[in-house]
């Protein structure tokens, strides 16, 4: 079977200063990949690669066997999350309706069909009871799951998530990765993060990206290995009851 997301002898530069050099990644169908390395080591630079938001300086990157940004459609993205304005007046049920993409207007539905895709994808993550609360009024693991029923709504083959819970605290970050592991059964999952300990419950494989890119199974490994190669070094991590 053809792996869903191929970089073949990938490199790119801003300017003349390489963040990515000679990768090669090979992620399969219903991957959970963890991806991990230090700030500026190129996490965000691969993500974007992989959506087609840029293109590599040298090598290809394909996605469900096309060049990237010809597959965007079946892929759906949790970016870093940001603080909200309380006041601005958006509804969780409009948040998630943007995810749908197919109109020029502000709130991309008009067709019944869509209404219904909304309200699954909401219902999925659990949030249907505040669908009519602000979205700024909401927790942070609301608005996280929010947001992931915004990137679920066109049905993807591939969700890519970054940092999804830097920004909640610890007993909703279980929850949501138990959502995730349950969309794992049906798409491929890519998860930035530097809780590596926590991660390491849920995924499969794990990427170590410092300009360069190591792939491991989960099984394979050792902390002290991906301290070197992710972080050229010992680094700190949160204590959780799991193994890698």
């Amino acid at each position: 079977m053809n792996p869903v997301i191929k970089l073949e002898n990938v490199s790119f530069a801003y300017n003349t200063n390489y963040i990515l050099e000679n990768i090669n990644l090979n992620v399969e169908q219903n991957d959970f990949l963890g991806i991990i390395g230090p700030n500026g080591g190129g996490k965000t630079t691969l993500l974007k690669l992989i959506m087609g938001f840029i293109k590599p300086d040298k090598g290809k990157v394909e996605v469900f066997g096309k060049s990237s940004g010809k597959s965007n459609s079946r892929i759906g993205y949790v970016p870093q999350f940001n603080q909200t304005d309380k006041q601005f007046p958006i509804k969780a049920f409009d948040v998630v309706t943007m995810g749908l993409g197919h109109s020029k207007s502000f709130l991309p539905w008009n067709k019944k069909s869509d209404f219904g895709k909304v309200t699954e994808a909401m219902d999925f993550v659990s949030i249907t009871d505040i669908a009519d609360n602000t979205f700024g009024e909401l927790s942070g693991g609301q608005q996280q799951r929010c947001l992931i029923a915004r990137a679920l709504v066109s049905n993807p083959g591939i969700l890519i998530l970054d940092e999804p819970t830097a920004s909640v605290d610890s007993t909703v970050e279980v929850d949501i990765y138990k959502l995730l592991k349950k969309l794992n059964n049906d798409m491929t999952i890519l998860l930035v993060s530097h809780d590596v300990g926590f991660i390491s419950s849920y995924i499969n494989k794990i990427a170590c990206v410092n300009k360069e890119i190591s792939v491991h199974g989960r099984d394979e490994i050792s902390f002290d290995k991906i301290s070197h190669e992710a972080y050229h070094g010992d680094f700190s991590m949160i204590q959780h009851k799991c193994n890698l």
